[in-house]
């Protein structure tokens, strides 16, 4: 099988080779750097997006060793759908990403019940629906890695983020009951917390008074990049986090320590 340079270089490592991963709203952004960095890693990737052609993409860009579907993780029927594209192509579930994610930012009395739903069905609703179609290919085998993506807009407080921060919080509670739950049954499930992060949804949501803001009181003094949080995935899927579980790994240039600057 030819597998395309971007791919095939890091291949040395193979962390993660032979398993097999899903990833969702890996179309674009950081679902896509997490299922590209996974690929180099050596997994075979299924990738779901709710843009198809996004997702189809994706995974052409990897090679063989990926498929690509158009999937709402909110839907049950797509996140079982998900599942069962994953084994008849590459035989089984080991890992699965819960990245997929819609943002909003809008302040706390302008926010809709609505506005909630919407969010809440996406960020939490969809990880559960999809970790628990996940699991019951895991739980039988006895082996599995689950991540959620969350967002330090779950842990401190930021204007205009009631709907998205409090799904992210809610995962983040979530991530620890599942750990808990399905620990002794050889599942970890941990969270990666990303900071502000250039992609696409930071372009359409920050403003420039909202990214002066960010970088005067991020440490490293700039966005993190898709690529520092894919690669904090690998390391939170593979054997070399097999003790670390219900653990959420802040990747945000230090904005969550950060007190007075000066």
């Amino acid at each position: 099988m030819d597998v395309p340079a971007a791919v095939d270089r890091d291949r040395a490592d193979a962390r993660l080779q032979g398993r097999t991963a899903i990833v969702t709203g890996a179309g674009r952004g950081v679902g896509a750097a997490i299922a590209r960095a996974m690929a180099r890693a050596g997994a075979a990737v299924t990738i779901g997006d709710i843009d198809a052609d996004a997702a189809a993409a994706m995974a052409a860009s990897i090679g063989e060793n990926a498929s690509g579907m158009r999937a709402d993780a909110g839907d049950p029927a797509d996140a079982e759908a998900m599942v069962r594209e994953a084994v008849a192509r590459f035989g089984s579930v080991d890992i699965l990403v819960n990245n997929a994610g819609v943002g909003l930012n809008k302040s706390f009395m302008d926010t809709s019940p609505a506005d909630l739903d919407r969010v809440m069905r996406v960020n939490l609703t969809g990880a559960m629906l999809c970790s628990q179609a996940a699991l019951r290919v895991m739980l039988p085998r006895g082996y599995g890695r689950i991540v959620n993506i969350v967002s330090i807009s779950g842990v401190v407080a930021n204007i205009g983020r009631t709907a998205y921060g409090a799904s992210k919080a809610a995962l983040e509670l979530m991530t620890r009951i599942m750990a808990l739950e399905l620990g002794g049954r050889g599942i970890t499930i941990n969270a990666i917390a990303p900071g502000p992060v250039e992609t696409e949804m930071a372009a359409a949501l920050h403003t420039q008074e909202t990214r002066r803001g960010f970088n005067e009181r991020i440490p490293a003094g700039r966005y993190g990049t898709p690529d520092e949080i894919a690669a904090a995935a690998v390391f939170l899927a593979s054997e070399g986090a097999g003790y670390v579980n219900g653990h959420t790994l802040t990747v945000d240039g230090g904005f969550s320590i950060a007190g007075l600057r000066r």
